[in-house]
Parts: C-alpha cells; sequence; structure tokens
C-alpha cells in the first residue's frame, strides 16, 4: 500500500528536526571543557556586565515604574471599590471585588518590594524609602483583614502607596499612577 507524499514528507521533517536538536544539545565532555577553560580565559580585573554603575544607571526609573503599578492597583481596585462601599457585606459584587482587591493586594506588595529593591540602586532613594520598610511589610496582613469588612485596610494601602509617591517626589521620581493589564497582575 503506498504511502501519500504529504505523510513521508512530514515524517522526514520531524525525523531531521529530532536528529539535529539532539546533536545541539549533546553534553559531551569536550564541550564543557571549552566552555570552562573560555570562562576562565576572562581575566579577574575585567568587569562583569552587571557593575555597580549599570545597576544604578536606571534604579530611579525602575523605581518609578514599580511604584507607579503599584499605585494604579491599589487605587482601581482596592480604594475606588471600598470607597464605593463594595468591600461591606451584603454589598452587590462584594466576593468579585474582594477577589479582584486580594490580587491587586498581592500585585500591589510584589512591585513595592520591586520598587524598595530598586531604590537601593540610588542612594537618594534608598535613604527616602528606609522609613517605609515596615510599611510595606505590613501590608502582608491586610488582605485578610480587607475579607472581614476592616475599612482601614484599603486606607492603610493607600497611605503606603502615597507614601511611597512622597518619598520618590523628595528624590525628583515622580511617580504617576499607572493601571496594571490583567495579564500583569496575573503575572504579579
Amino acid at each position: 500500500m503506498p504511502v501519500p507524499m504529504r505523510r513521508l514528507f512530514v515524517a522526514l521533517t520531524l525525523c531531521c528536526a529530532l536528529a539535529a536538536g539532539a546533536t545541539a544539545c549533546g553534553n559531551d565532555e569536550k564541550s564543557r571543557a571549552r566552555d570552562t577553560a573560555s570562562a576562565s580565559a576572562v581575566p579577574a580585573g575585567t568587569p562583569s556586565p552587571t557593575t555597580s554603575a549599570e545597576r544604578q544607571k536606571f534604579a530611579k526609573a525602575r523605581f518609578v515604574a514599580n511604584a507607579g503599578l503599584a499605585a494604579g492597583a491599589t487605587y482601581q481596585w482596592i480604594v475606588k471599590p471600598w470607597k464605593a462601599g463594595k468591600f461591606k457585606k451584603g454589598a452587590k459584587g462584594r466576593r468579585t471585588a474582594l477577589v479582584k482587591a486580594a490580587l491587586a493586594g498581592a500585585f500591589t506588595y510584589n512591585r513595592l518590594k520591586a520598587a524598595k529593591k530598586n531604590a537601593q540602586g540610588d542612594p537618594a532613594l534608598s535613604k527616602a524609602l528606609a522609613p517605609l520598610a515596615a510599611g510595606i511589610e505590613s501590608l502582608k496582613s491586610l488582605p485578610s483583614k480587607l475579607r472581614n469588612g476592616d475599612g482601614n485596610a484599603a486606607d492603610a494601602f493607600d497611605d503606603v502607596i502615597n507614601k511611597v509617591k512622597e518619598a520618590g517626589a523628595s528624590t525628583g521620581a515622580r511617580v504617576d499612577d499607572k493601571v496594571p493589564s490583567a495579564a500583569q497582575l496575573r503575572a504579579g
């Protein structure tokens, strides 16, 4: 029974792709020894691609981006629904608002931790943000308070964000609210 030409072509293409992939991923001793020798051939005094100057180069810009995303998420999915009364027991859409607020809270905490790390690359920002470290850490417990209907929890999120904005503004890094996309919110 003859095999259709199309199936033969597909089978041949797959075999070639698998063979090429297997040879490209070979882990023989020669290639490992060659990689190790080339890595050790770099003099110790040569700067690495992540010198302290390069890390500090965009620290302010990264801080502004991360803090802006945290501020946008907080306002859009925590402060705004809180002001509208969506977190109160019996409110229409409460469950959806709480789920969004929980995601936004985790996202905000993550972005503020990243902003704090970015601020460490800039001396002025690190001094301005140092007093806020405890406030950022206190955001961990706020989602459970939001779930229980504690109105102060949303206010605490807003306070921490405003303090981060003020710290950035005092060093010349103005932070504007940037509402993250749903994909950014899910990715954290």
